[in-house]
């Protein structure tokens, strides 16, 4: 098998070409099947010449999960058991890196280690920690290597208006002089793509083990996002939430292995206004 050969589902999403984009210099085996069929995901892993997968593939938005729930189970959580299951099928040697979501974890006010309870504060937190307990049941069985990356708050410009953020660059676009909104009062921890990828790109190389968070650590108000966004454009009708949310990475763990955060949410937004 070849080091420089990487095995990839999702890679039709932002993070998947992204980091294909990102990473050319390495040969990617795409994965082009349906990853709720084993016997599609069974074969890809048998003819694969990669000893590294990378597994995107997922249903992410939580209004879509919460609406087709049993649908993103099945990608969720059943697809990563078939490729899982696949893997230990073969005689092969395979490091296994899973997006995971900062979602598995329940709202703290303090900055969440991979050691907290996982308590999922969505139904899509709910499927990929179902998809998390399955793999570290395998952590270490036969011939397979798994990393778990507990991904924070991701936004990016080639995003559909499900996500967020660039609904709430539509809003600010809209003809409206007078904007309302509501339900922001929220604290966030937002990271750069290219960021994000050169964590799982780190934690490839390293064939690091276990779970890692991968995020800024800085926690951002999603209120604040709306007036970066903004920029004194529109007037802003803000009907603050009662209960607020905090989700926020302690990344001492990804820091000792050698990664650091090069980007701020300034960055972020700069980079989704640009066309």
């Amino acid at each position: 098998m070849k080091k420089n050969i990487i095995a990839i589902t999702g890679a039709s999403g932002v993070l998947g070409k992204f980091f294909m984009k990102k990473y050319e210099n390495y040969k990617f085996d795409i994965f082009k099947g349906d990853i709720k069929n084993y016997n599609e995901v069974k074969k890809w892993v048998e003819n694969t010449s990669a000893n590294h997968i990378l597994h995107f593939a997922a249903k992410v938005p939580t209004h879509y999960v919460k609406k087709n729930y049993d649908n993103s189970l099945k990608v969720n959580y059943f697809g990563t058991k078939n490729l899982v299951k696949s893997m230990l099928s073969t005689k092969k040697f395979f490091w296994l890196f899973f997006a995971s979501t900062s979602h598995v974890y329940k709202s703290s006010k303090k900055p969440l280690k991979e050691t907290d309870p996982l308590k999922p504060i969505s139904l899509y937190g709910k499927t990929k920690t179902k998809a998390e307990n399955y793999l570290l049941k395998n952590i270490g069985i036969k011939h397979i290597t798994i990393c778990i990356g507990r991904i924070f708050s991701l936004t990016d410009k080639r995003q559909p208006l499900s996500y967020l953020v660039p609904a709430l660059f539509k809003k600010i676009k809209s003809n409206k002089k007078k904007i309302e909104i509501s339900n922001l009062n929220h604290d966030r921890d937002f990271i750069h793509i290219d960021d994000l990828c050169r964590a799982i790109n780190l934690l490839k190389k390293k064939r690091s083990v276990g779970v890692f968070n991968i995020g800024s650590g800085i926690a951002i108000n999603l209120f604040d996002i709306l007036k970066l966004i903004n920029n004194k454009s529109k007037q802003i009708l803000h009907n603050k939430n009662k209960k607020k949310t905090s989700l926020i990475a302690n990344i001492s763990k990804i820091k000792k292995i050698g990664f650091v955060p090069r980007y701020k949410i300034k960055k972020i937004i700069k980079d989704m206004q640009t066309k």
